[in-house]
Order: C-alpha cells, then structure tokens, then sequence
C-alpha cells in the first residue's frame, strides 16, 4: 500500500520537479557561487503551474523552469548576495602581492629541496634553488598555490 501511494506520487510530474528542485536547494549549501539555488527555484516555478494546469505538455514545462530560473538568477543573485554578505572582489591580501618581500628561513634548504620560512607571523612552506640555513633572510621570488618560491638575499 505504501509503495502504491509513493509511485502514485512520482508519477505526478509536479512532484517531480520539487523533488529535483529541493535537491537543488539542498546542493546549494554544498556548492559555493549562489547559481544552483536559482535552478532550485525554477524547479517550484513549473511544479506550482503544473498544479495549476496538471496537463501541461514537458516542452511548455521546460520553457517555465527555465524562465524562471533565468530570470530569478539575473534579478535576485546580486540582492541576496548583498543580503548573505557574499562578496564578488578578490580577497585583497592575494598572495601575489608577498612577491619582493622578505622572510626567514625557519628550518634548513637543500638545493632544489622544500623548507619553511616564516612570514607575517605565519609559517609558510617554500621551495628553493640554493642552500639556505635556518635564520636566513630570503626573498620571496614568487608564488606557486601556497608554497613560496624563496632566494636567499645576495649580501
């Protein structure tokens, strides 16, 4: 009898689409950009007119789901990413702007070999091509992910 009713329910196309669409939701949480939950949206858009016209043909059911996404994406993404405190500009300690700087070697470098600096307060991995020994001033040559690309500083 319960399998009756769930098959009965799954096989109502608006059930389907807010069920996709709570999946949707759900995703958001997961996925970071604020875009997924606007599909979401367009999903109970076309569920809540197919209760309204139970015979809508799939191609006029699409139309609506994407619509309302679309729609719903462009007019509200921005207001609500104001609203949650979501920010679209980069992060203005980039690590980009460390290149030039100097640090201290907190441990030993063989040539080619990895070693931590200590910058800014933090410990930082770095990578080098000349020895360096623990206590050294290097310079930052560049960046590479979250390892720094060190020299030590000609003196």
């Amino acid at each position: 009898m319960i399998m009756e009713n769930f098959s009965t329910l799954l096989s109502n196309p608006a059930v389907i689409w807010f069920l996709i669409g709570l999946v949707l939701l759900v995703s958001e949480f997961f996925v970071p950009g604020l875009i997924i939950l606007f599909f979401g949206i367009g999903c109970w858009v076309a569920s809540l007119a197919l209760l309204f016209i139970p015979d809508m043909p799939l191609n006029i059911q699409l139309i609506i789901f994407l619509v309302s996404s679309v729609l719903s994406l462009f007019l509200l993404r921005n207001s609500l990413k104001k609203w949650i405190g979501i920010s679209d500009k980069k992060d203005d300690s980039s690590l980009e702007e460390y290149i030039g700087k100097e640090c201290i070697a907190e441990t030993d470098f063989d040539p080619g070999m990895a070693g931590k600096v200590s910058f800014k307060g933090a410990r930082w991995e770095a990578h080098s091509t000349s020895e360096i020994k623990k206590g050294d001033t290097v310079i930052i040559k560049s960046v590479d992910s979250i390892r720094f690309i060190v020299e030590p500083i000609n003196k």
